[in-house]
């Protein structure tokens, strides 16, 4: 009995204090602890600062964002992962929460946290444009989700170009050297151009922070001449060259930019020596911005036409923001947990914030019990909560195994629900279509994937999905040209599946069974893993079980009640007819589409001087990527095509990608 006692008034032993510390009387002090949030139109900042410095923050972000735009040429700029900001006011703060790198706080005064579900960017308020030290992660971001696969070059070159950026209240300038690149190029030999163009950098502790090498030094200049000579469009081709036409580097240059590759070193040393010297307090940022040789001025949004709102959080709300975040950091995660349970044992310090940072903090640790609980506890507090539904999906995905569960209808509405909250949550959306492929709607997982892929085309992951949905759905020339793209994936994993998905697709088609490999028998103890919340009290979702177990999987080749049929369902299937014509690529653009004989359909496809007539059967059941219906209208419109060569000016479609 005492026990028990002494553990209901133990919580109010140790947030007793911290509550009379937090009283209103103190408010009259100027240093006393209070968070915001500050929203703009595509940002949040949440800061213990006042309200105007958490305003600047959110104005720089949104400008950098703008800016990115103008330089990707994109009227549209995808940010299809939720981005949470976080600004300390103090350098004691911000060392309470900032990565340690070789038993040493980070000297930056800000860092960057990426994640699958969200990222965060946490900035030190105590130093000036702070804003700049997460620069080259902010530009990194938005490359991913909205340019195509590029060398380790280009993302190298545009991240350190665009940590050049300086701001002010109503424009941009940029093209400075950021780190001290000048003098590098000007006393080291330069790497041969073919050679820099296919290095892979291995990018240490040390050099992710100082990133001073002649690697980076020289591919900040390349792409300093590319955006300012506006060779962008030409860069493009010469990616689709190298990637998808496996042309060597030599080559693809004299065909993308019309001169040789030692020539095009040659033009690149040129404009180089020909950019006028940095002033020697440029990282000071005390000089006005003006437009200089090599400089270029941006056209950012007016710090006065940036719209706002701000709202006062509750004093135990921010701390279990930051602890949220802090978790995140493996050095940090401990600590953060232990502060995350010390809010949720007050009786008014309890939050929703608390209970799902200790729930992510449970399912990193594979412990999916104590994470539900937390989850089950955060839905009492903040039924609404959409991030709860989003983490009930991932124990549902995680507790499925790959395999067909009965949770699965719940973690589809979750899903759904989610992204009713944020439609461009890729992650989201991708674990959609599987789920939905699971459940046996490939048509609806197909259109959710490439969504996905539009909103992440760097994602191999998401395209070697794809695959597996066009095979499931038995379009075995799209998975033929899509597997045959990836087998020579730069990511090791996604390559090797892809190469023993190619093997295994006569069998495929032939017995409806991918050739099974050697493994070892599975232990005969399974884990119960609780359900998500899912009562209409606390989530509202579809009734679950009280606990999710993996369900026995459907054996790929059983017979559906349409193979029964058949009139002979005992007799093997022949084997199919293949067509043994090599699947090639070509980038180009749609000129037009006759649709006289519908449902089939003529396309006229240009590329340079190369005009084909590609044939489809029946443009309704073709892949089409980027967009949702065939078009018969459609015409000068950017395409990549996957064909098959009739002659030398004509052949038939497998797949169509409007860009």
């Amino acid at each position: 009995m005492t026990d028990r006692i002494y553990s209901l008034l133990f919580p109010l032993i140790v947030i007793t204090p911290a509550l009379l510390l937090c009283c209103p009387v103190a408010r009259a002090r100027s240093d006393e602890p209070h968070w915001i949030r500050i929203s703009t139109g595509h940002f949040s900042v949440v800061t213990d600062a006042d309200e105007k410095r958490g305003r600047d923050v959110a104005v720089r972000f949104e400008q950098m964002r703008s800016g990115l735009g103008q330089l990707l040429a994109r009227n549209r700029v995808n940010m299809p992962e939720p981005v949470d900001i976080i600004a300390v006011r103090s350098d004691e703060e911000y060392a309470k929460v900032a990565p340690i790198r070789q038993g040493r706080i980070i000297a930056d005064p800000g860092f960057f946290i990426p994640g699958e579900d969200r990222a965060y960017f946490v900035l030190n308020l105590s130093k000036e444009d702070s804003w700049r030290a997460i620069s080259r992660d902010l530009a990194q971001f938005f490359l991913n989700y909205n340019y195509p696969p590029t060398q380790p070059w280009f993302d190298a070159g545009f991240a350190q170009y665009f940590a050049s950026l300086r701001l002010d209240d109503k424009q941009g300038q940029i093209g400075g050297d950021p780190a001290s690149f000048t003098e590098l190029l000007n006393a080291s030999p330069w790497i041969p151009i073919s050679e820099l163009f296919t290095t892979h950098p291995d990018v240490s502790a040390a050099q992710a922070s100082s990133r001073h090498t002649m690697f980076y030094a020289q591919s900040w200049i390349v792409m300093h001449y590319l955006l300012n000579e506006n060779k962008l469009s030409e860069t493009g081709a010469y990616f689709d060259l190298v990637q998808n036409q496996q042309l060597p580097i030599a080559e693809a240059i004299q065909k993308a930019y019309g001169t040789t590759a030692a020539l095009f070193e040659q033009s690149v040393q040129k404009y180089f020596h020909s950019l006028a010297p940095p002033p020697p307090n440029q990282e000071k940022g005390k000089q006005p911005i003006a437009n200089t040789p090599g400089n270029q001025l941006l056209a950012v949004i007016p710090a006065d036409q940036i719209g706002g709102s701000t709202v006062q959080l509750s004093e135990a709300e921010g701390p279990a923001l930051l602890a949220e975040m802090s978790v995140r950091l493996p050095e940090r995660r401990d600590q953060a947990m232990k502060d995350l349970e010390a809010i949720t044992r007050g009786l008014k310090t309890d939050n929703v914030v608390a209970r799902r940072g200790l729930a992510w903090a449970y399912m990193e640790k594979k412990d999916f019990a104590s994470a539900v609980e937390e989850l089950n506890k955060g839905a009492e507090l903040a039924p609404k909560d959409l991030w709860l539904h989003y983490y009930s999906a991932l124990i549902r995905r995680a507790a499925s195994g790959g395999q067909g569960t009965e949770a699965l209808p719940n973690m589809m509405q979750d899903l759904r629900l989610v992204l009713n909250w944020d439609p461009e949550f890729v992650e989201a959306r991708s674990m959609l279509a599987m789920a939905q492929l699971e459940g046996g709607g490939v048509h609806g997982a197909m259109d959710s994937m490439r969504a996905a892929i539009q909103l992440s085309p760097r994602n191999q992951t998401y395209l070697l999905n794809m695959a597996q949905i066009y095979m499931a759905g038995k379009n075995w020339d799209a998975a033929t040209a899509l597997l045959d793209r990836l087998k020579s994936s730069p990511d090791a994993q996604v390559a090797k599946s892809a190469r023993e998905q190619l093997e295994g697709l006569p069998m495929l088609k032939k017995y409806g069974v991918m050739p099974q490999k050697e493994t070892k028998p599975p232990s005969p103890q399974t884990t119960s893993v609780p359900s998500p919340p899912s009562s209409s009290s606390t989530l509202p979702s579809a009734p679950s079980p009280a606990s999710v177990k993996p369900a026995p999987p459907k054996p790929q080749n059983s017979p559906t009640d349409e193979d029964a049929s058949v009139e002979h369902p005992e007799q093997p299937p022949g084997p199919p007819q293949i067509d043994k014509r090599a699947i090639n690529f070509l980038k180009g653009r749609l000129i037009a589409v006759d649709c006289s004989q519908a449902p089939s359909a003529i396309l006229t496809v240009s590329a340079g001087a190369k005009l084909l007539k590609l044939r489809t059967d029946d443009y309704k059941s073709l892949t089409l990527i980027g967009a949702d219906t065939f078009s018969c209208d459609w015409k000068n419109r950017v395409v990549a095509v996957n064909y098959r060569a009739g002659g030398k000016a004509d052949g038939d479609l497998v797949s169509l990608e409007v860009q």
